[in-house]
């Protein structure tokens, strides 16, 4: 981890964002936010998908009870169809950073693209492994899909969301030929896409 790569003065509050769920197949995609306390220093924080499963849920309690602020933010199914994915995703992370109780100096955001802010605001391509608070933003969301994807396992059992999380693995695509798709699938995204166009033909 290299924080030293953006030098800031100690007072500084810096904002770390980042998402989970841009490429699955169902459920919403997911931001967070995180201004870290500079008094409390957290180890072992990471990308969160090098993290084992163990280790990002208890560095999840630890983040929300150590950091300065921290807030979470979603863009729906829906919303994901009517903007594009990449879109819903810049919603969800300015809601995470609307929903701070601490207003940032900055807003660091991992990859490429900025959500619309108030907030100076910087996009660091792979920051999740160079900036401490991108990377317990990349666990907060991480951890907070995870569940509600293991929600949607416990009222859609014949789809193992708690296992694939929505992703299109080999069981997802199995269970969507077998069971059909669900309203928490996205609809823009194939193989749900081209399933709504072939019934549209039949029918």
């Amino acid at each position: 981890m290299d924080d030293d790569l953006i030098q800031m003065p100690p007072d500084f509050l810096v904002a770390g964002v980042d998402e989970a769920g841009r490429g699955p197949l169902a459920g919403p995609v997911v931001a967070a936010a995180v201004i870290l306390d500079p008094l409390k220093y957290i180890d072992s924080l990471a990308d969160s998908k090098v993290l084992s499963e163990r280790k990002r849920d208890s560095l999840f309690e630890i983040i929300k009870a150590d950091a300065l602020s921290w807030s979470v933010g979603m863009a729906s199914v829906e919303e994901i169809d009517e903007l594009n994915i990449l879109q819903a995703t810049l919603l969800a992370m300015q809601r995470a950073v609307n929903g701070l109780a601490i207003v940032p100096d900055q807003v660091l955001v991992d990859g490429n693209c900025l959500p619309k802010l108030l907030i100076p605001a910087q996009a660091i391509i792979k920051g999740d492994s160079k900036v401490k608070a991108i990377s317990a933003a990349s666990i907060l969301a991480k951890v907070e899909r995870d569940k509600i994807m293991v929600d949607y396992y416990q009222q859609y059992p014949d789809y193992s969301f708690h296992r694939h999380k929505g992703y299109g693995t080999k069981q997802h695509l199995k269970e969507l030929e077998q069971f059909g798709f669900l309203s928490i699938h996205r609809k823009t995204f194939n193989p749900v896409r081209t399933m709504i166009l072939q019934q549209k033909l039949v029918g």
